[in-house]
């Protein structure tokens, strides 16, 4: 449903001790520099049953504390982000804005506007102000909360916004002993370029975003359609992304191509976490960009299935490590295919999805005193033909929110076979 929000108050959050002088320096990895200076969001919805006993000043209070507290940890995100190479860590605090929605948390929630979500947001996701962070705590007239977030993708990815989002809450909750101590040290990994990396801007206003949304009976169908007969391979049964991402690129192709070009390249692009995929390890406690798009390539006539799809898209996640970083540094932060198909990118000629998952992070553990989220979601992102994967609430099903062009998202979310396994959108 359409709504009006009022900004109540705007604050600056420091952290609650300073940061050392020989902190004060954080350089940015070059897995950082790569990145695109934008906001990605984020939002966690609350009902008012579980803070019924706290003012609405109360529960500001207590957030804010809390993440004065939690930003002697994470101090790079109480700094500047300057010239795209290093962040200033001088304490300037974090940007938190409060705010009230002129409507009800069930309301909104019963008729849910993907469009609409950018309003709980303290900045346009284009807003490049240097920023590592910003908050907005939005009441709706029931007394029921929102959440909203935006990070600056140059200072950290995913994994490391829901490692702070986890330790955030945990401060709040009372439960800091157990938060993990961030580590700081990706440069040691990925030593930066002396340069800065340039990105072309989004269309935003031709852009549309929809979320779909499949349970777990449709999901294991998925799985089961895609699966292999062949007994030489290690796993025959697609994962749920495997099966959801080969199916969604299937509809796409559908939707959108009306016939299949040979003089077109077909591809999918997929972010991979190294902290996983480097020798040893690195835990999840590794704070920054630790994550990098590979791309798998698909012949113009393939079969949309386990060898066609599955497989390329295994290959294409089993060689992101340290050499494939190493090639990323050669080709000046564009991976080998972007190289080669720069020209026909330009004329349009590259067919192709990107997917980001954000399933299996502990999205819906962020309890801040008041028990969990009753839903979170993301918002419209500025760039097209994207796919984000988030678990839905009971961790069964996925939501698939996805990011076309008008003209192609027209087509695509009327697609009948598309539509059979979505059991919401």
């Amino acid at each position: 449903m359409k709504f009006d929000i009022q900004i109540v108050f705007t604050d600056i959050i420091k952290p609650s001790s300073p940061t050392p002088d020989h902190l004060r320096h954080y350089t940015l990895s070059f897995i950082d520099q790569i990145m695109p200076q934008i906001f990605m969001p984020f939002v966690l919805f609350y009902p008012h049953d579980a803070s019924a006993n706290l003012s609405n000043e109360q529960l500001h209070d207590q957030l804010k504390k809390s993440l004065s507290e939690v930003l002697t940890l994470f101090y790079p995100l109480a700094g500047r982000v300057k010239e795209k190479l290093y962040v200033d860590c001088n304490d300037e605090g974090v940007h938190y804005v409060e705010a009230k929605a002129e409507c009800k948390l069930s309301e909104f929630l019963d008729d849910l506007i993907p469009d609409e979500l950018d309003k709980f947001l303290p900045f346009e996701l284009d807003a490049v102000n240097g920023l590592a962070i910003a908050v907005q705590v939005t009441f709706f007239n029931c007394g029921g909360m929102v959440v909203g977030l935006v990070f600056d993708h140059k200072v950290m990815d995913a994994c490391s916004f829901f490692f702070f989002v986890k330790s955030w809450a945990a401060t709040a909750h009372g439960s800091s002993s157990n938060i993990a101590t961030p580590r700081f040290e990706s440069v040691r990994f990925f030593p930066p370029e002396n340069k800065i990396y340039a990105y072309p801007s989004a269309g935003k206003d031709k852009i549309v975003v929809k979320r779909f949304v499949f349970d777990a009976p449709a999901i294991a169908d998925l799985r089961a359609k895609y699966s292999t007969n062949n007994k030489n391979i290690e796993n025959p049964r697609p994962t749920r992304m495997e099966a959801l991402s080969t199916f969604l690129w299937s509809r796409f192709l559908a939707a959108t191509q009306q016939e299949k070009d040979p003089n077109k390249v077909y591809a999918a692009i997929l972010m991979a976490n190294l902290r996983t995929r480097l020798d040893p390890p690195l835990s999840e406690d590794y704070f920054g960009n630790i994550s990098a798009n590979t791309v798998a390539v698909f012949p113009w006539d393939t079969e949309v299935g386990f060898d066609g799809i599955v497989v390329p898209v295994r290959d294409a996640i089993k060689q992101v490590n340290m050499n494939y970083v190493k090639i990323l540094k050669e080709n000046g932060g564009q991976t080998t295919f972007s190289l080669e198909n720069f020209e026909k990118f330009i004329r349009g000629e590259v067919v192709y999805l990107a997917f980001t998952s954000l399933c299996r992070f502990p999205v819906y553990e962020a309890d801040f005193g008041w028990g969990e989220p009753i839903w979170v979601g993301s918002a419209k992102l500025y760039y097209k033909n994207l796919v984000t994967f988030l678990d839905t609430k009971s961790g069964k099903g996925i939501e698939a929110w996805i990011n076309l062009d008008e003209e192609d998202m027209a087509k695509f979310e009327i697609d009948k076979e598309l539509l059979a396994y979505v059991s919401s959108a």
